[in-house]
């Protein structure tokens, strides 16, 4: 829990750069011209209904539909609306959830309200819902990042229509739709009020790519995103048949002591239906009071509840019906190659070495320690960070002069025969050999196989690059302010990253013959997944070089 203000926004900070990186939109990408096709309007007496493409990347296409309302002057106010993983996605109709049911009513009370597709569904085709390897994690190129970044880009057409308030955009989805919703919201100010339902959760995180990441919640969950929305009005909408059915009691005090920190204790509100997963009449109409209250001004939102509405013929509602894509519509390995040669080329136009260190930190994982722990018994030292519990295995050799610090992908004991380790200790000068992450005597079962391993856990190479970055700052702690760092082999590689995230200067020794920073390197040498699109061998060896 968190006693102060000053120590929650310190945190919020962090979390918002941990969601942006694993998503693959740090730094953001170029926001080019969305070329937005608003098309085939149906109009009825007090609502309208047009389908829109949007071109969120060039030659990448989302679709939708926009509900407005008829007959009502100057801009209003805005919501954003994905849906989650319904059969038909945004055409969605049956009694545990509606979207045209939510888009129609909210059009009619008053709102400009964009219901859009998740990646592969509907009108948006050009990469399936699942998808990705290796080489896409590398690059964070995956499911959420892509629908993040499509929300993004939904919230960027909705401010730009004339009809539109852009200092009212507000959002809600369910399910998959919920994940989508805290996300936007967690990362993107603009969104002023939000009612994720059915999602906020702290036995379940999402069963979907889409709203798994590697990195993702590493050190967090859902309840923590979601309370990134403080102190704009939140509304967390659950079910007693799914897995929020324990929020009115124990997710949402959570998420309310962060609003209590800002003195705005009001602003986050509950409601929980008796029903199965759903987004379903009661919940939506729970949804349509508190943005009247919250985003219209209503003083009494009593008579905000459910119309009857009609649904339109799916021919009527898909954008691609009868049409094809745009000329120049990129397939997925197109997609892909696309979103890899943009983000090296932000890497090549980084100039600020310390933007390239914290890009390739948030990556990794790693820090500084503000205090490191030991525990020693002869030349047996056993290294951790002050309150996290984690443990470095070593050998200490104390001495005078400069402190080497050997790291051998075989752990300590393979280190300790390396001819520079030999000199080093023939001189009588320090020397530090660490068992790194999964070597040596620290190897031990690690089940790398459960679903969303990476969304949960880092890489052992990342956890590699943590045990040296806090075996140097423990010899530092121990007076040697600038140690000698060499790696053998692979743990070349490691030393090489925990070098350029350590924050200090080092005098490095790593041979990277082996290592040229292509993808099929990084898989074999040193999988950190968003290492390439967080700068890769290029960012460290501009952030050493900077140094």
């Amino acid at each position: 829990m968190y006693k102060t203000l000053a120590e929650w926004e310190a945190r919020a900070a962090a979390l918002r750069k941990q969601i942006l990186s694993a998503a693959g939109l740090l730094p953001m990408p170029e926001k080019t011209p969305l070329r937005p096709q608003v098309f085939g309007r149906i109009a009825y007496p007090d609502y309208s209904i047009e389908k829109v493409l949007l071109e969120t990347m060039p030659g990448y296409y989302l679709g939708g539909n926009l509900y407005r309302p008829v007959g009502r002057e100057g801009r209003r106010p805005a919501i954003l609306t994905p849906h989650g993983h319904w059969t038909y996605g945004r055409i969605e109709n049956v009694p545990l959830g509606s979207i045209p049911a939510r888009a129609i009513n909210m059009a009619r009370q008053g709102y400009v309200v964009f219901a859009y597709d998740m990646v592969g569904y509907n009108d948006t085709v050009q990469t399936p819902h699942v998808f990705g390897g290796p080489r896409e994690q590398l690059w964070a190129f995956g499911p959420l990042g892509l629908q993040l970044w499509n929300s993004i880009r939904a919230a960027d057409f909705l401010e730009s229509l004339p009809d539109v308030d852009p200092a009212r955009l507000a959002m809600t989805g369910a399910s998959g739709g919920g994940t989508q919703t805290f996300l936007l919201t967690a990362i993107d100010p603009r969104i002023q009020a939000a009612a994720p339902v059915n999602m906020v959760s702290a036995i379940m995180q999402g069963g979907s790519p889409c709203e798994n990441a590697p990195n993702l919640r590493i050190g967090t969950y859902n309840v923590e995103i979601a309370a990134l929305a403080a102190p704009r009005p939140l509304l967390m909408v659950s079910a007693t048949g799914d897995w929020t059915r324990n929020t009115p009691r124990e997710e949402f005090p959570a998420v309310q002591a962060i609003y209590q920190l800002y003195g705005k204790a009001a602003e986050v509100e509950t409601q929980q239906v008796d029903a199965p997963h759903n987004y379903n009449r009661e919940s939506r109409e729970h949804v349509y009071k508190f943005f009247a209250r919250k985003v219209l001004g209503a003083s009494d939102a009593s008579g905000y509840e459910e119309k009857g509405y009609r649904v339109e013929k799916l021919q009527d509602m898909l954008a691609l019906h009868g049409r094809s894509l745009p000329p120049g519509a990129l397939t997925y390995q197109q997609i892909v190659a696309q979103w890899i040669a943009a983000a090296a080329w932000q890497t090549r136009t980084t100039t600020d070495a310390a933007q390239l260190e914290e890009r390739l930190r948030v990556a990794i994982g790693a820090e500084w320690p503000t205090s490191v722990v030991h525990s020693q018994q002869g030349e047996a030292v056993v290294l951790g960070r002050e309150g996290v519990g984690d443990r470095v295995p070593g050998l200490w050799f104390p001495g005078k002069g400069e402190a080497l610090l050997a790291v051998h992908p075989d752990g300590a004991s393979a280190a300790r025969n390396l001819d520079r380790v030999k000199e080093w200790r023939a001189a009588g000068r320090p020397v530090l050999l660490i068992d790194a992450f999964q070597t040596g005597s620290a190897v031990a079962p690690r089940n790398r196989d459960t679903r969303y391993f990476l969304t949960f856990n880092r890489s052992d190479d990342a956890n590699r690059a943590q045990d040296i970055v806090t075996a140097m700052a423990w010899l530092v702690q121990q007076g040697h302010q600038k140690p000698r760092l060499t790696g053998t082999g692979r743990a070349a590689v490691w030393s090489t990253f925990a070098a350029a995230v350590a924050g200090r200067p080092v005098t490095l020794d790593a041979d990277l013959s082996g290592f040229q920073g292509e993808d099929q390197d990084f898989v074999e040498q040193f999988f950190v997944p968003g290492i390439q699109r967080a700068g890769g061998l290029i960012g460290a060896r501009r952030v050493l070089a900077a140094r």
